[in-house]
């Protein structure tokens, strides 16, 4: 039965405890159903950000990765079980979070990102959540949202330490490539399988990503724009950098930028030779 605030009495009993907040209220839970979030890479990062945005009742979410699951997932990616092994990690995701939600839709896409398939795929999203583990894939995610206009959390987790950043297309705001300019050299920066990651790191920050989504939706405090956020698990240190507005050197945003479509610039995102991956 539907409440007269359009709600079903199911519906307003799951999500009292964010209706409540005064930053989220009957508009803002509104505002979550009818939003669209895609999550690319649905590993460490991917998992904790597509639990708790199923669980706030985020109407559609996209979840985008080709890889299965190994067994060296289960110590950070809590999204999956012992019984998933071997299984696609998009489909394995998607069947947790229907049980989890079944109020929302899920979709999964059983493979990596590309140059080909990023503008097609992105388009169909509100908001995008990169959870991928290599640069090659975040300098395309970065460049495809900057493209097509698309709001997107960028994270990265190592070791004991983890960074999370917004961009929203402003005209002003600093992107991903703004900050680092240029694909690093592969053999240059180590990625988690090289250099280890403990798994609450992950749930940490991509529990941080989730929540920029929301505040993204509801319009609830201030985003993690023109700045990053740093956290130090070892020390329990956090703190903020911030950037001036957009880099106007910036190649995909500046005002001479020559990153026209990501098509275009297929060759810079493969030329390392690294597998696009989730954390």
């Amino acid at each position: 039965m539907k409440h007269t605030s359009g709600y079903s009495r199911e519906e307003l009993l799951r999500y009292d405890r964010q209706i409540i907040l005064p930053q989220i209220g009957m508009d803002g839970q509104l505002k979550l159903k009818n939003a669209k979030v895609l999550i690319i890479g649905a590993g460490g990062l991917g998992a904790p950000a597509a639990l708790y945005l199923a669980g706030a009742g985020v109407g559609t979410i996209g979840l985008m990765d080709a890889d299965a699951v190994s067994l060296s997932n289960l110590q950070r990616q809590i999204i999956f079980s012992e019984s998933m092994v071997d299984q696609n990690k998009a489909e394995s995701a998607k069947q947790v979070l229907e049980h989890l939600n079944s109020g929302i839709q899920v979709k999964a896409y059983k493979e990596f990102i590309t140059p080909q398939n990023a503008e097609e795929i992105i388009s169909e999203y509100d908001f995008v959540i990169d959870a991928v583990d290599n640069f090659e894939a975040k300098f395309l995610i970065n460049d495809a949202c900057v493209l097509a206009g698309k709001p997107f959390c960028h994270a990265g987790i190592l070791r004991f330490q983890g960074q999370v950043m917004t961009y929203v297309p402003d005209g002003k705001c600093t992107c991903y490539r703004c900050i680092f300019e240029e694909i690093p050299d592969s053999s240059s920066v180590q990625n988690c399988s090289q250099a280890g990651v403990i798994g609450a790191m992950a749930g940490i920050i991509g529990s941080v990503q989730a929540l920029e989504a929301v505040k993204y939706f509801t319009g609830a405090g201030e985003l993690l724009t023109n700045k990053m956020y740093v956290f130090d698990g070892l020390t329990m240190e956090n703190r903020i950098v911030r950037f001036p507005n957009r880099n106007e050197r910036c190649r995909v945003c500046g005002e001479n930028a020559d990153i026209k479509s990501v098509k275009g610039n297929a060759a810079e995102y493969r030329r390392k030779g690294c597998a696009i991956q989730s954390m």
